[in-house]
């Protein structure tokens, strides 16, 4: 179950907050606890990670990153997957990673967990689509498909041995069944 926390607030105020666990979302002017992890979210979301970062890394095509803050266009949300081209992840001067990401992800990926509302989720990713965001995923493991945001924030729905779409340039060829196999370790 989502909780809302607080009731309207500003930005400012909630990026002095101390740190929430589970992590805390600035939506739409409400501070909302995203919900704890359970075996399936994490285990996609750890899966999803390796292989895109097996692939993009090394030639500094892309990363992707788990539970990180992304604070932009008056929100600061957290997906379970925010992926940046190499070119748009912030570095500080002497070249280490930036704590802060104050710009949208190339590709937002969610996990929906079983208590978390659906129309909640999808209107997080497209907030991502509308403030940039090249793609989006809504991965649903109760029906087993995959909603793609696009650009123009045009929806689609993968399900099957269906190939998923991902961002340009990046080599990675996989369907939703690969994607829900993962689940099972036998």
């Amino acid at each position: 179950m989502i909780a809302t926390i607080k009731p309207k607030s500003n930005l400012q105020e909630f990026l002095k907050l101390p740190e929430t666990k589970p992590a805390s979302e600035f939506i739409n002017g409400e501070i909302i606890q995203k919900p704890m992890p359970q075996g399936e979210h994490s285990r996609l979301q750890a899966k999803l990670c390796t292989v895109i970062n097996q692939i993009t890394e090394t030639p500094k095509i892309a990363y992707a990153f788990p539970e990180l803050r992304c604070t932009f266009g008056s929100d600061s949300i957290i997906p379970d997957i925010a992926v940046f081209r190499w070119e748009r992840i912030p570095f500080q001067p002497s070249g280490r990673i930036s704590n802060r990401f104050e710009i949208n992800p190339d590709w937002a990926i969610e996990i929906l967990s079983p208590d978390q509302n659906q129309t909640k989720v999808l209107s997080k990713l497209l907030h991502c689509s509308r403030n940039g965001t090249e793609l989006g995923w809504l991965i649903d493991s109760e029906t087993e498909s995959i909603l793609a945001i696009f650009p123009g924030q045009r929806v689609e729905i993968f399900s099957g041995t269906t190939q998923l779409p991902v961002l340009d340039g990046i080599q990675l060829e996989l369907t939703v069944e690969q994607v829900f196999g993962w689940l099972k370790f036998s």
